[in-house]
């Protein structure tokens, strides 16, 4: 059995960008626990619902997805969603962006270190798309990583460049105008080119289809982020496939080539308790 350790930045980004991972993980037998750095409270409100109380219907909608993809625990850090690049929001104390991430990266070795972790999962140097909160998700996991030193395995979640640009252009062959498919002219929210090239990747995980069937619902979960989640969700089966149908992790102490494979555990020198 491994014990995986995924650090997240917000509910539904667990859906979004490693539930098929996590779920196959769980189909083999592994324990899967999640930490959520936020509150999420800076999402899209829902008709009809109190602002105030967003921050309380995504946890319910994140408990949900959780059960739905086999996430054995979730451990909350508790930190003030930081908003996109240059909101107000941004400098708010509380804000995940404005942690010490040596201190963030102590807490989470310590549920490493409870957990026995194989493996940490966070996110590429540039937390995919730039978003302040999933930057700090890189800061943390890089620093906790470091802490530890060689007794964990450590992926980082990204988007593959080259299969954007891919998809796009088949996409367009198919006849698709906009059915959700990335440009890959496209920027993040930082203004800098989303996820990874191809050569900075070693894992790419294809997802079987009943697998995609349930990253299909543990988005659908999460509805009420219409403004991202509603496009997903939008999208035909062919399509949601397409775009959704693999996972992407850089491995820092292993950086390539990419392999299309299940990112079996190396042997770890000792467990991490102590």
């Amino acid at each position: 059995m491994t014990n995986w350790v995924f650090l997240h930045a917000h509910p539904d980004d667990e859906a979004s960008q490693t539930s098929g991972t996590v779920a196959m993980a769980h189909e083999r037998g592994d324990r899967v626990i999640e930490v959520l750095a936020t509150d999420g409270a800076l999402g899209v409100v829902p008709d009809g619902l109190d602002p105030a109380g967003l921050a309380a219907h995504r946890r319910a909608e994140h408990e949900h997805a959780a059960e739905v993809i086999g996430i054995d625990r979730i451990v909350r850090l508790g930190f003030a969603d930081s908003g996109m690049t240059g909101w107000d929001s941004n400098r708010d104390p509380r804000a995940f962006c404005n942690a010490d991430p040596g201190s963030v990266a102590e807490r989470l070795v310590g549920v490493l270190r409870e957990e026995d972790a194989d493996v940490l999962v966070h996110y590429d140097p540039h937390g995919n798309y730039g978003h302040p909160d999933h930057l700090m998700v890189h800061r943390v996991g890089a620093a906790a990583a470091d802490l530890l030193g060689p007794g964990l395995r450590v992926l980082e979640e990204t988007m593959n460049q080259n299969a954007i640009a891919e998809r796009y252009a088949r996409a367009r062959a198919m006849g698709i105008e906009d059915e959700g498919f990335w440009d890959p002219a496209a920027v993040g929210d930082d203004g800098r080119p989303i996820g990874s090239p191809q050569s900075q990747i070693r894992w790419a995980v294809d997802l079987p289809e009943r697998v995609i069937a349930t990253k299909h619902r543990a988005l659908e979960a999460h509805a009420s982020q219409a403004s991202d989640v509603g496009v997903f969700l939008s999208l035909s089966s062919e399509v949601f496939a397409i775009m959704f149908g693999t996972e992407y992790y850089r491995e820092p102490a292993d950086p390539g080539p990419m392999r299309h494979a299940w990112p079996v555990p190396s042997q770890r020198p000792g467990a991490l308790r102590g």
